[in-house]
């Protein structure tokens, strides 16, 4: 019965239809205040040294099926006003695989003496495959042709666009990270005369976060991340994180109609930071899994004699 219900979220998640048409979304995390790369170009370089993330995340644990993804990205300034960035993301849903190779450039400006306005372009690859001989099997081989789809490492081309603005203690982002609603079309996919589609919806982000000085050894770090889809549901993330010491983070975190979540981060070193995170679902859904993991892992170079100058807490 576990892959049964897997399989009727995955067609929810990924968006059948009697057309045949499939409607891709980006994946979620809920460390998104530690990797903002991942959804907004604008945030290359704005760090101020070399930044390199690698993020593992395992939803639903427990359903066979459930998503998985992997991003790793790296960024860095060239230049005071110029940044860079690559960004590679590996997202498995049951039948469908998908993977993201983007290139990012930044041009900030400086608005205020605290304040910088980064603008930001992104090109890149995306990779599509979609294996419907995994639904023959079980209660899923009914003989239809109309279930057949097969889409072979579908490429398609990705632009997106953002504008981060950020001071030491807050910052503000928005972006579209993929412009282009492009149709994956394979002939092949089924034994009839109708089509078989893959289309990439357009997922515009809104991200913004603060750091109040609570005391002189603990901060407090709200931070929102809403995305909105057409034809989906809004996606509303809120957490709320405690900083102590500038080394041990805690928090908690919330979205809209769908998970709670906990969160820890530990600044290793100046260099190293890592971050572990939990959610449990709040709809039908947590009956049939154990929740969902990530672990986040940060590493920055910059010189040895002279440290981190302006420590950022996001």
């Amino acid at each position: 019965m576990k892959k049964y219900y897997v399989t009727v979220l995955v067609l929810l998640c990924l968006g059948f239809y009697t057309e045949n048409t499939l409607g891709q979304q980006d994946a979620q995390y809920t460390q998104y205040m530690y990797n903002p790369l991942s959804v907004n170009p604008a945030y290359a370089g704005s760090r101020d040294v070399l930044s390199i993330v690698g993020l593992y995340r395992s939803q639903w644990v427990g359903l066979d099926g459930a998503p998985t993804t992997l991003n790793f990205s790296l960024h860095s300034p060239i230049g005071k006003k110029v940044g860079i960035g690559v960004n590679v993301t590996r997202d498995e849903i049951f039948i469908s695989d998908e993977t993201y190779i983007d290139i990012d450039f930044t041009y900030t400006l400086t608005t205020s003496e605290k304040g910088r306005l980064a603008l930001g372009l992104k090109g890149g690859a995306h990779l599509l495959n979609i294996d419907s001989n995994k639904l023959n099997t079980g209660p899923f081989n009914n003989g239809d042709p109309e279930t057949q789809i097969n889409i072979d490492n579908k490429f398609s081309p990705q632009v997106g666009a953002g504008a981060y603005y950020y001071t030491d203690k807050f910052y503000l982002g928005a972006s579209v990270p993929n412009i282009l609603e492009t149709e994956h079309f394979d002939e092949s996919s089924n034994t009839n005369n109708s089509s078989a589609t893959a289309e990439e919806r357009v997922n515009f982000y809104l991200l913004t976060g603060y750091v109040f000085d609570v005391s002189e050894g603990l901060k407090f770090k709200p931070a929102l991340l809403t995305k909105i889809v057409q034809g989906s549901p809004l996606q509303v993330d809120m957490s709320a994180n405690f900083l102590i010491q500038e080394k041990l983070t805690l928090g908690a975190a919330y979205r809209w109609s769908a998970a709670l979540s906990a969160l820890v981060g530990f600044q290793v070193t100046d260099q190293v930071m890592v971050g572990f995170a939990y959610d449990r679902e709040t709809t039908e859904l947590q009956q049939y899994n154990d929740g969902s993991y990530e672990v986040f892992l940060r590493f920055e170079l910059f010189k040895r004699d002279e440290g981190m100058k302006n420590p950022r807490f996001f």
